[in-house]
């Protein structure tokens, strides 16, 4: 054999590290050292609640992980989510608080983490999600509806131009979302017939993750609809019912002044009748008129879809979102539109409905961000206008980020694309310290940021303890048989 190919002596053809010493040749396994004692602090990212029967809840903000212990364990959980922090080996109860990132380790820079986590999500260039307004009139005409009716379905060169700009990306796409919006989006059946095919076609093809989902204000999805919808993978549904009959159809009517609700009760009837499987929101706009009634709603929405989770609620109240009638509506308070929300859904959960917001539902970094803050995310109007929120639409120039050629490429105004995407949190003292920031990434909504110049915060930043009581009343959940205890120092 050459000399320096094998051999210990010629250092300059292998390095003397390449060659296993004798320990690493024995056949007997190293044995394993003891863990060492470590300082832990709690996470900034902890929210704590105390439930009524005394239990303690924890959730972490940024792995969405959320832990109830007994009461009798309260106290010293407590003791170990301190901010004086302690010494103790990573075993038993303390590592299990620390794998479910209420621990961590003195010294980790957490928002540093949510950072590399944003930066991660934030700028990822695999994804593709698409807000499509297959039509920009509507069938209805809402009285707090801030749209402007202003084109019908989406012209057949756009519908090219959106197959070219997926067929461009695919190759290094992972993730393809695609929302059908409007107006009302059925009024633009034929085009959701010509590209929703050839969506699902291209993500089974090229192994894709997909998604597919639409609001709708449910009237014309019959069962013949739903059973193409369905085929098509459209597998989410967001649709508004305003409370009881009248409030209702007072709130939502046709174009030419006649009710909705029975029509669109008997189509999700219908929807309910199916073994399929998918998801219905069922959005409750509510205000001073119809929020005295929304628990004759639940009664209505009880005895048709309570035990199938396909069915959750939705409750929000409306706004003054830029329409004509802004001056008339009878919009609830801020603190007032709080209360209700809290004492409708917590009848919701003792009725044992599904609620699709939920703080169980969320898992996380990122859960609360606007669709519109993120770069890979474009609304396409029926025009081939490019925009960002589906609130602004094009009757502001500042939403209108570029527009999108029948070739599929997207020419871009970057300063206006960078003011809906920028990540400003970085700057902005309150969400730097705030214990939500992993969820929202101070991008909740945008539009708050850029009209106001205020902090957009997530529901959660106020709502989350009691959101916390809530989950512990109403699911329950066994207290973790650990022995909490350990060699604090």
């Amino acid at each position: 054999m050459p000399a320096g190919l094998a051999s210990k002596l010629s250092i300059l053809q292998q390095s003397p590290y390449d060659f296993p010493d004798d320990a690493e040749l024995s056949a007997e396994p190293a044995p394993q050292a003891s863990p060492l004692a470590v300082r832990w602090v709690p996470s900034r990212y902890n929210i704590r609640a105390v439930a009524e029967d005394g239990r303690l809840v924890v959730w972490n903000s940024y792995l969405g992980t959320m832990s109830i212990f007994a009461a009798t364990q309260r106290q010293a959980i407590q003791t170990l989510l301190s901010r004086k922090g302690f010494t103790a080996k990573p075993e038993g109860i303390v590592k299990y608080l620390a794998a479910r990132g209420l621990l961590i380790k003195e010294g980790t820079d957490e928002y540093r983490r949510v950072q590399v986590g944003f930066g991660l999500q934030h700028y990822r260039t695999d994804a593709l999600e698409l807000i499509l307004l297959a039509s920009e009139d509507c069938n209805f005409r809402c009285q707090y509806c801030y749209e402007d009716f202003a084109r019908g379905t989406m012209l057949p060169r756009v519908r090219a131009g959106i197959k070219r700009l997926v067929e461009s990306r695919i190759g290094t796409l992972k993730r393809l979302s695609i929302q059908w919006f409007g107006g009302e989006p059925l009024y633009g059946f034929k085009a959701i017939e010509d590209l929703a095919p050839f969506f699902l076609e291209a993500a089974r093809s090229h192994s894709l993750s997909y998604a597919c989902s639409m609001t709708t204000n449910g009237y014309l999805l019959t069962p013949e609809v739903a059973d193409k919808f369905l085929a098509w993978g459209v597998s989410y549904y967001q649709i508004t019912l305003d409370g009881v009959p009248a409030d209702h159809d007072h709130n939502r009517p046709t174009r030419d002044g006649r009710g909705t609700f029975e029509t669109i009760f008997e189509n999700l009837a219908a929807l309910r009748r199916r073994s399929d499987s998918y998801t219905i929101d069922i959005r409750v706009n509510f205000d001073k008129n119809n929020s005295v009634r929304l628990h004759e709603f639940l009664d209505l929405i009880e005895r048709e879809f309570q035990g199938d989770p396909r069915f959750r609620l939705r409750f929000r109240a409306v706004g003054q979102w830029g329409g004509p009638n802004d001056p008339q509506l009878a919009v609830c308070g801020a603190d007032d539109a709080a209360k209700v929300q809290r004492e409708i859904k917590t009848e919701a959960r003792r009725r044992g409905l599904k609620l699709s917001d939920d703080i169980l539902q969320v898992s996380g970094m990122g859960e609360h961000v606007c669709y519109a803050a993120r770069p890979y995310s474009f609304i396409v109007g029926a025009s081939g206008k490019l925009m960002k929120c589906t609130i602004d639409l094009d009757k502001y120039e500042r939403n209108v980020v570029g527009k999108l050629a029948e070739d599929g490429t997207m020419e871009l105004d970057f300063d206006r694309f960078s003011l809906w995407t920028e990540p400003a949190f970085e700057s902005d003292g309150k969400c730097r310290k705030c214990t939500v920031l992993p969820v929202c990434q101070g991008m909740h909504c945008p539009l708050i940021r850029i009209e106001s110049g205020e902090s957009p915060c997530s529901p959660l930043r106020m709502g989350a303890k009691h959101e916390l009581r809530e989950v512990v009343k109403q699911h329950g959940g066994k207290a973790r048989n650990r022995k909490v205890t350990a060699d604090l120092r």
